[in-house]
């Protein structure tokens, strides 16, 4: 089996599991606990928030541990907009093609808070250009949140640009960079905050962090024992913390290499398919996109069906964002892109592994794409 689906998750390295296990069994203790059992565990968890803190670019103190990228994007959202607030900043900027984290949490300060929400047109190719966001700020925009990376094409925005027209606005930015962290560089972006989730990364599922600056306002969604410097209660997921930390090293320190071997592979693999099928489109920006992302479209086909046979084949993919499976409403992504619900719904993702395949592969999985397109759509 071929397993293309790692946008969706990725399996646990076991390194990660081998930094994990001592948290898991002796070193067990409450980090809030004053005894020494706590201490050893509250010192671990401090280690892994420098760890994380260093390859982000970001100081120790801005680091707070949640339990998925989810939770980290609810955060920043809700908790910078409500903080927002008390200060009369009542506009939120974010654009239609984020993942459900900020849409629903957009959505969300709009029916219970009275939030104005600006959604910032993209392009084609799902771009969104630092003069459109420059457009939409106002005086009251308590924050601007964008994708760095999305989720379902792949095209990667300007943070940087984007960036300077934020802090020139005197507007915090925050990037969700579950998609990017591993494959695109993430410190010197000048983002106020970013979020990260571990099982993109190799870590189990049920840990992420939101690293803001100390400077941005911080509305807390979770109340209780102060935790995570009262920006996040609750007892906090050591093991998990640690092997974050260890995750993100690692996939840092593999970064340039595993982006340019496994791009090229990628590259090879587009090329394959877009020579092969007449009715095949590749969807998201043709450059500006992860290294391990590939998303198309096959009119005349069901994505779905697809899907299915690709599997058949012994290939894992999916049809888009897996917070979406089970729908059968078309991509939103898509949608955005101007892409008609009818060719949405033919869409298939393929996100690779940091590890590159075998040489002949990428060709070799090009034609059993086309196979599969054939056997659905017929010759």
């Amino acid at each position: 089996m071929l397993y293309l689906d790692h946008a969706a998750t990725s399996p646990v390295r076991p390194e990660v599991l081998d930094a994990m296990r001592p948290f898991l069994t002796g070193v067990f203790g409450n980090p809030s606990s004053h005894h020494t059992v706590g201490e050893a565990a509250a010192s671990a968890l401090e280690d892994a928030r420098a760890r994380v803190a260093r390859v982000l670019g970001m100081r120790a103190g801005d680091v707070i541990f949640t339990a998925s990228g989810t939770e980290a994007n609810n955060l920043a959202v809700k908790g910078v907009v409500l903080a927002g607030l008390e200060r009369g900043r009542r506009h939120f900027v974010t654009t239609p093609i984020e993942h459900e984290s900020i849409l629903e949490s957009a959505e969300y300060l709009r029916r219970f808070h009275g939030v104005e929400v600006t959604y910032v047109a993209v392009t084609a190719d799902g771009r969104v250009t630092p003069d459109a966001v420059a457009d939409a700020l106002r005086d009251d925009t308590a924050l601007v949140s964008l994708g760095h990376a999305n989720n379902e094409i792949g095209t990667v925005q300007d943070a940087a640009a984007i960036t300077a027209v934020t802090k020139a606005a005197s507007v915090p930015l925050h990037l969700d960079a579950v998609q990017s962290a591993g494959w695109l560089p993430l410190a010197g972006l000048g983002a106020d905050a970013i979020s990260i989730a571990g099982h993109k990364l190799g870590t189990p599922k049920g840990i992420g962090a939101l690293v803001v600056r100390g400077r941005v306002p911080l509305e807390p969604l979770l109340h209780g024992g102060g935790q995570e410097r009262g920006r996040r209660s609750g007892t906090e997921n050591v093991a998990g913390a640690v092997g974050l930390a260890v995750a993100l090293e690692l996939a840092e320190a593999e970064r340039e290499s595993a982006s340019a071997r496994v791009g090229a592979q990628v590259a090879r693999f587009i090329a394959g398919v877009l020579t092969t099928l007449p009715q095949v489109v590749l969807t998201g920006d043709p450059i500006d996109r992860l290294p391990g992302t590939a998303s198309f479209t096959f009119a005349r086909t069901s994505g779905e069906a697809v899907l299915l046979e690709l599997e058949r084949r012994g290939v894992i993919s999916s049809s888009g964002s897996a917070c979406a499976a089970g729908s059968d409403d078309p991509s939103h992504v898509l949608l955005a892109c101007g892409i008609s619900p009818e060719i949405a719904q033919t869409s298939v993702r393929f996100t690779f592994a940091r590890t590159p395949l075998a040489e002949n592969a990428p060709e070799q999985l090009a034609a059993l794409v086309a196979d599969a397109v054939r056997a659905v759509a017929g010759p």
